[in-house]
């Protein structure tokens, strides 16, 4: 079984869920009382949060490029950034390391895909929704095509995931907001909608609404796995 480094603290909410997803996963495939190999490196959220909002996107890349490098010394065989939003320094954390790192906008993309799907709504930070890096990958790499909800629907989203989610508060008013801004893409055609923010899955899973949704925490925990397993 190869090693798994975790970038995570990003927030810590979510960084949970992988570790659980991750070990689960390991333990179906390999039964008895196996788990996974993971190294994690738990960043301190407010620190990070700060340089996004500031627009620091040089010095955040530095702090993860310096994470990677310990988990890789510690001896990571690949890495993840468990969050969708920090995939905007990607290429500079890569380029800081000799291991590979897996993309969460690969693994959504390949599940997309193979689900037949070419055009998607998208949830997540204002950065995952209204920057490229993310959004381009998927056009780019996949063909797929990608919508977002309206300025004021972003807002909501956007804060909801910084002033509950991140914080371990989960809200039934947010959650129904939520809801029918997924309604919304619908409606404008998309055909499943990412759950583009490691923490909505928190508030929303399938059971509650119709759309197909793609909850990128489980992706690329799944996309973890396979790769721990592969020879």
């Amino acid at each position: 079984m190869k090693t798994v480094g975790l970038l995570g603290g990003m927030s810590w909410e979510s960084t949970q869920t992988y570790y659980q997803l991750i070990n689960q996963g390991i333990k179906h495939q390999l039964g008895g009382l196996h788990s996974g190999k993971i190294i994690l490196y738990s960043v301190d959220f407010a620190e990070i949060e700060a340089l996004q909002h500031s627009g620091d996107w040089l010095q955040a890349a530095k702090r993860l490029s310096d994470a990677a490098m310990g988990v890789q010394a510690a001896g990571a065989d690949f890495l993840m950034i468990c969050t969708n939003t920090m995939h905007k320094v990607f290429d500079q954390v890569q380029e800081s390391i000799d291991i590979p790192m897996l993309h969460i906008a690969d693994a959504t993309g390949e599940r997309l895909t193979a689900m037949g799907i070419d055009k998607v709504g998208l949830l997540g930070t204002a950065f995952t929704m209204e920057q490229d890096f993310y959004k381009s990958r998927l056009t780019n790499k996949f063909a797929i095509d990608v919508v977002i909800p309206d300025k004021n629907q972003r807002d909501l989203v956007h804060n909801v995931i910084y002033q509950e989610l991140c914080q371990g508060i989960i809200n039934h008013d947010s959650k129904q907001q939520y809801l029918r801004i997924i309604e919304d893409l619908a409606k404008h055609g998309a055909q499943a909608v990412i759950l583009g923010c490691t923490e909505i899955g928190l508030l929303i899973q399938q059971d509650d609404c119709n759309t197909p949704l793609i909850d990128t925490t489980d992706v690329h925990a799944n996309a973890a796995i396979t790769a721990m397993l592969t020879p």
